[in-house]
């Protein structure tokens, strides 16, 4: 058979194969020009860069703020270390010995910048984040210098009798003359407003001081209040003590440091040996205490029960 008559094909069959032939070519054309794009565009490559963006903006976000990572890492635990304080003055140092956070110490400077001033104790109950525990650790501590008071007190203070007149009452109370005395451990704040010397300030003052103690039991005690002036002891006697005593084997660890005469070790070591070795029977028990010096133990005898 010839060649020619094996290639041959009659006009319609031509045009079917011609069609066919043309679309084979457009669609391979087609799927090259798809491949060639994919292999083109550097999607790998614009991922990689976006993953490395977020994988950079991660690192440094750690660098930034290492905290983050703080549920991750074993922290090394502060040590609590408490002592006197004045929170109006006390610096970032002072603030993280005794146990406060980074950021709680950022709001106490954030507080005092725009002119905030803690008056007493009970203002630094305000600091967001501070718990019960902690205050109540922090409270005997607390040293609120008198330059941070309100100035009215210096008024108050300083603010001279208005003598009394015919048909007029008198603004402030007459004072006590020379040799009279007056018993402190019965005196309100009127009475103590009569001492020379004494104003309203100094009056609240000796009055809350001495509720803190449980009364007076020596008018050397008034020694005790922050610039209370001296010459006024000899206005003072105390002949009926009234005194609340202190139950050591009864009371909380918050209720015996809240005295004057006890601080935090002291009323820790009350509570350790009532747990390890039972109640306390007498002052010998203090007295082994390495916690008590003998001078804590004379000025708390007035005050002790068992």
């Amino acid at each position: 058979m010839n060649y020619k008559e094996f290639f041959y094909f009659q006009k319609s069959d031509r045009s079917v194969l011609i069609v066919l032939l043309s679309v084979a070519i457009i669609v391979s054309v087609l799927l090259y020009g798809i491949g060639g794009s994919d292999e083109s565009t550097p999607l790998v490559q614009t991922d990689s860069v976006v993953v490395s963006g977020v994988d950079s903006t991660m690192e440094k976000e750690r660098e930034v703020s290492p905290q983050a990572d703080a549920g991750y890492y074993q922290v090394e635990e502060k040590r609590t270390e408490l002592f006197p304080f004045d929170p109006n003055t006390a610096d970032s140092t002072q603030l993280l010995r005794l146990g406060l956070q980074k950021w709680q110490v950022r709001s106490i400077y954030k507080y005092r910048a725009k002119g905030g001033v803690y008056r007493e104790p009970k203002d630094f109950a305000r600091l967001y984040g501070l718990t019960v525990k902690q205050y109540r650790e922090l409270e005997p501590y607390i040293r609120i210098s008198n330059d941070y008071l309100p100035a009215s007190t210096l008024y108050e203070k300083e603010k001279p009798r208005t003598p009394k007149k015919d048909g007029e009452e008198t603004q402030y109370p007459m004072k006590i003359r020379e040799g009279e005395r007056i018993d402190l451990s019965l005196a309100d704040t009127a009475m103590l407003k009569r001492v020379p010397g004494i104003g309203s300030f100094y009056a609240r003052e000796i009055v809350r001081y001495g509720q803190q103690l449980g009364g007076y039991v020596r008018v050397e005690q008034l020694r005790e209040i922050d610039d209370l002036p001296d010459d006024v002891m000899k206005y003072f006697e105390i002949s009926h003590p009234n005194v609340r005593k202190l139950h050591l084997n009864k009371l909380t660890l918050a209720q015996l440091k809240s005295h004057p005469y006890l601080n935090f070790y002291q009323a820790r070591a009350i509570i350790d040996y009532r747990r390890l070795k039972g109640m306390l029977k007498g002052v010998d028990d203090l007295r082994m205490m390495k916690e008590f010096a003998a001078s804590d133990i004379d000025r708390l005898l007035p005050y002790l029960e068992f």
